[in-house]
Order: C-alpha cells, then structure tokens, then sequence
C-alpha cells in the first residue's frame, strides 16, 4: 500500500500459539521508504522478509537495495525478520541504547520476557550498528530524513519517526489501540510519550503498527487522545479491582480484562504486567490531566 510519494506500508500477519489446539491471529505494518536506497521501518516477524522483499520487487526496485533497517524497538513482531533482512541485503541495524541488549541477545529477551511462540516468531539476534538518539537526525536519501523521538512506555527504547517532507509520524506501538490488547511496561510514560506526540505540528499521516494509516489532522489528533482515554480507562479499572482487596497478579489481571470487556485469553502474565504498572503509578489525579 502506497501512503506517501516514498512510504509503502506492508500488513503481516501472524500467529501466536495460545496453546496446541488454539492460536491468536495478529498483524503488524512494517514500512519500507524508498529514495536513492531503501530504507526498512521495522521488519515484522521471522518468515516477513519474504513479503517485504516482494512488495519491493512490485514497486521495480530490489531488495539488494535495502540500506538501513531503523527498529521502532526490539519485540518480536518488530525484530522477527532482522536477522534475514541484514543477511540477505548487508544493511545497517538502527535502534535505540535501551533496546539494543534485546535485540542483540534474543534469548535474553526471551528470559525476561517470555512471549508464547516466541522461538517462532523471532529469526534470531541481530548487532546493532547504529544507536539512535532522541532528537537525532537520520538521512533516508533524496534530501529526506527522519527525526527519532524516543517514545518510551510500551518499552523503554521505543522510538516514533518523524519524516517532515511527507509530513508523515511514523509511531510503532506508542499509540494502544482502544479494545486491543494493553500491552506495555509503563503506564506514565506511556501517557507522556503520547503528549510529546500531540505537540508536533502539521503531521498529516500517522502510521501505527497496528491500524492502517490514519489521514488528517483532525483524525490524527482523535486517534491520540483516543489512545489516552483507553490507558485512563485501564488504570482507573485496575485501581478499582486493587481497592481493599489482596489480589496475586493474575487474579486482579482476570478481574480487569473482564471489566475492560477483552476476551479472557487476554488475562496473561504480558498483560498482567502492563497492569502493574498502574498499581507503581497509583492514584495520580494529574496523570491524564489535560
């Protein structure tokens, strides 16, 4: 799917394995940026290289031509492909200090965060070459370059992309999408990563790695506070479920899924996690203060 004059976007879809007889269907954008050579915004999971290299092949370029991989961070269905993409074409691994040792060590992410199916999903370790910085510049070629903005919350490297000549934000995961599962480390900085979003003017196509591109102004800005009153709507039901009760995690994440209406396969330790980060955060009134 072309978006702007240089951005394609390509939908993956994937599975993760709940157990042997059930499986969750999931998706996720990967974005290829086409100038003198092309450059990857994350690669989706192990086996994606294959899609992406052919929505390459359709727009009469090569593969060969991939230079740079920039990697809005290091989880599975964003890393998956790394490994493949660098054999195949010798690029350059971007991303964030704070995502490098999970994108480096894959199975020391999978110790610390143990994703079903993770062994699937994930080609294998990659070494960074470049480290990414907040604020920092990147060339992509053809008097086109991208801004990083370090978005953390749905982990503590997470990285938006901000390309001012197709006034595109590009924003990997940093946006929840309300009803969707809530999957990430912190809470606050999630919310304070949203507004750093809001604040940047005259974007005209936001591009989610969960969601087709979304066209506007007026629609961008909705689709953030959206995210913001989905995260609102999380933390005060996590409270609720806390209150005068003592609850293991896994119990106080089954209550929670339930009163944010989610299927029950939601309940899970990824989830559970995300949760707890609310009880850390506790009732902060100012939080979601406009």
């Amino acid at each position: 799917m072309q978006v702007t004059k240089h951005l394609h976007a390509v939908r993956i879809p994937f599975q993760i394995p709940l157990s042997p007889e059930k499986a969750l269907d999931r998706f996720v954008y990967a974005f290829i940026c086409m100038a003198e050579t092309i450059t990857l915004i994350d690669s989706g999971v192990a086996g994606a290289d294959f899609i992406i290299f052919d929505a390459i092949r359709e727009h009469g370029r090569d593969p060969a031509e991939i230079a740079m991989l920039i990697l809005s961070h290091s989880h599975p269905d964003h890393l998956g492909a790394a490994r493949a993409v660098k054999n195949a074409t010798g690029c350059r691994i971007c991303a964030h200090a704070n995502e490098r040792l999970w994108i480096e060590d894959t199975q020391q992410q999978f110790q610390d965060r143990p994703v079903p199916g993770f062994q699937m999903l994930v080609g294998g370790p990659v070494p960074v070459d470049r480290v990414l910085r907040d604020g920092e510049t990147v060339e992509l070629g053809q008097d086109l370059s991208c801004t990083v903005i370090h978005t953390p919350g749905h982990s503590a490297g997470s990285i938006s992309l901000l390309l001012a000549g197709d006034k595109t934000l590009f924003t990997g995961d940093a946006l929840p999408l309300p009803g969707d599962l809530p999957i990430y480390e912190n809470i606050v900085d999630c919310v304070q990563s949203i507004r750093k979003l809001q604040d940047i003017d005259a974007v005209q196509t936001l591009l989610s790695s969960w969601e087709p591109p979304v066209v506007g102004q007026k629609k961008i800005q909705v689709r953030m506070a959206a995210a913001i009153a989905y995260l609102e709507k999380i933390h005060g039901a996590v409270l609720a479920a806390a209150t005068g009760k003592k609850l293991d995690m896994m119990e106080l994440c089954r209550q929670v899924v339930a009163a944010l209406g989610l299927p029950p396969a939601a309940a899970n330790p990824l989830v559970a996690r995300s949760f707890a980060s609310s009880l850390a955060a506790g009732a902060d009134h100012s939080l979601f203060a406009v």
